[in-house]
């Protein structure tokens, strides 16, 4: 490489090329950020704890994202040079004073942003919390908040690295489901279109809270519990969307595609969904029976993996879904039913209420129950639509590598179905066995010790196998999405392709 081409950190470039390059540093850097799970931090409790205490927490855990609800000046002191991206909050209480006012817009950056940047690694500023559906008397001055923040991060040179939108209920969607039918609220109309040419304009995201524990617990048992949680549903159980007989494993996908069918209702697309809080109580009152342990684990665990899975909605599949859980710790003070009280992951003192991993996709593929000359196949006589299911689901949102049996790939048979399925089975059992996992997939799989590894292909659990994920076999950095023989490829993120092409483009601005 010549040596002009690191005139970009050598103090010889003109503006104009100065602004060219540090665009595609920041286009480049939140390309190749990947995407994540982060956690939500509230602070509505009698016993919290020092923020140095949680930022030990979240790093000890591994946490290397958090949404606060505030711009508590200790918490971001805590959280500089630790490499942790930061999502401030605007409480709702403050949003009529910053959207009538640039003034005091300018004033909350400087005072909340740009004095902690870069030390502290804010990305995110998220303008009050549902807004439209908990105070829509401050509808009116939302937007405007919105302008005037992010015309101050423009004057503060912070508009690149910070990003500026405000979190929604599903209360702003008339109807979530078929999701093909949603479409916001009238009532919210004007404002949501301004809000979402906002978004557009400075490349920013929709921010939605989507809670399938309150979808299910209100929705009457049209919807069964597995759907929520992100279990495996029975063939007869199956959610279709009859207008685009795409089939929803989970609602989760549901409640996002419903807010991107709604956008594209007022006709904005490519807008990406962030989930700023999802999650599922641990306990809760005598009427609330769904409020436990182990549906808490079971709905975060199989959020985790989804996501990390990378493989987004079945009407958006190349855009993943970074999302956050709630919550770091219980909220007593939080008013409501037991339940609004028990959301937390952690105790104040550190402790676990009960183990999440929120590793990449590739330390999660490293799970391994040990269970060797064990596996899980799928039955050559069951039937081939149950099959289908059940593959979909193991590489879906049950989190199974499906890498190897993507076209071109050593485990790929187009025209075997049951030894493709037989892999992805055997993939998930391996990696959930140790946490209740089991090898069923709607009594289409069974259990064997008969090692069904050929040539190349290795399963995991084989004397071949170095890993859950199989053998001599690497997966790529980005995880697949559910693949069906003969559909053509599949749903991956084009994540390492744009990174080059944009490194690609910034040496060749660097150099003119």
């Amino acid at each position: 490489m010549k040596t002009r081409a690191f005139c970009c950190f050598s103090g010889q470039m003109s503006s104009s090329r100065w602004k060219i390059c540090a665009l595609l540093l920041v286009f480049f850097y939140s390309f190749t950020s990947g995407v994540y799970v982060g956690i939500n931090i509230g602070t509505d409790m009698s016993n919290l704890p020092s923020p140095s205490d949680i930022v030990s927490i979240l790093q000890h855990h591994g946490i290397k994202h958090v949404r606060l609800f505030d711009a508590d000046h200790q918490m971001l002191n805590a959280l500089a040079n630790t490499g942790i991206e930061v999502m401030v909050g605007v409480p709702n209480g403050q949003i009529l004073q910053i959207g009538e006012s640039k003034t005091e817009a300018a004033n909350w950056i400087n005072k909340n942003i740009a004095a902690f940047v870069p030390a502290t690694n804010i990305t995110y500023i998220a303008v009050g919390d549902e807004v439209l559906t908990t105070i829509p008397n401050a509808a009116l001055v939302l937007v405007p908040a919105l302008q005037f923040l992010e015309s101050a991060l423009l004057a503060a040179n912070l508009n690149f690295q910070v990003k500026v939108s405000s979190p929604h209920s599903m209360g702003v969607i008339q109807k979530s489901f078929p999701p093909s039918t949603a479409t916001f609220n009238s009532t919210w109309n004007s404002v949501m279109v301004q809000y979402l040419q906002f978004l557009k304009n400075t490349g920013s995201s929709f921010m939605l809270n989507a809670q399938p524990y309150y979808g299910y617990t209100t929705g009457g048992g049209i919807f069964p519990l597995e759907y929520a949680l992100f279990r495996m549903l029975n063939p007869n159980k199956q959610i279709v969307d009859p207008n685009t007989l795409f089939s929803y494993s989970n609602m989760f996908d549901a409640m996002v595609d419903a807010a991107y069918y709604s956008m594209e209702a007022v006709n904005f697309s490519a807008i990406p969904v962030i989930v700023t809080a999802t999650g599922w109580p641990w306990f809760g009152g005598a009427n609330e029976k769904d409020a436990d342990v182990d549906n808490a684990l079971a709905y975060n665990s199989n959020l985790i993996r989804h996501v990390l899975n990378g493989s987004g909605t079945p009407s958006q599949p190349s855009i993943p879904i970074n999302t956050y859980i709630s919550a770091l710790f219980n909220e007593d003070l939080r008013s409501g039913a037991v339940s609004e009280k028990n959301w937390g992951l952690f105790f104040p003192n550190g402790t676990t209420v009960y183990s999440l991993n929120f590793g990449d996709i590739a330390e999660l593929d490293t799970n391994s129950t040990g269970l060797v000359g064990v596996f899980c196949v799928a039955l050559s006589n069951a039937n081939r639509t149950a099959l289908k299911v059940g593959l979909d689901w193991a590489c879906g949102p049950g989190g199974a590598n499906c890498s190897a049996i993507q076209p071109g790939q050593p485990c790929y048979d187009a025209n075997d179905l049951v030894a493709i399925a037989s892999y992805a089975f055997n993939d998930y059992y391996h990696r959930t066995q140790a946490s209740g996992g089991t090898c069923n997939f709607g009594n289409t799989a069974t259990i064997t010790q008969v090692d069904p590894s050929h040539g190349s292909c290795i399963f995991a659990g084989s004397t071949g196998s170095n890993t859950s994920s199989g053998g001599s076999f690497s997966p790529p950095t980005s995880a697949f999405g559910p693949i069906s023989p003969g559909n053509g490829g599949s749903t991956s993120q084009p994540t390492e392709f744009i990174s080059l092409v944009l490194l690609s483009a910034l040496l060749f601005f660097i150099n003119l």
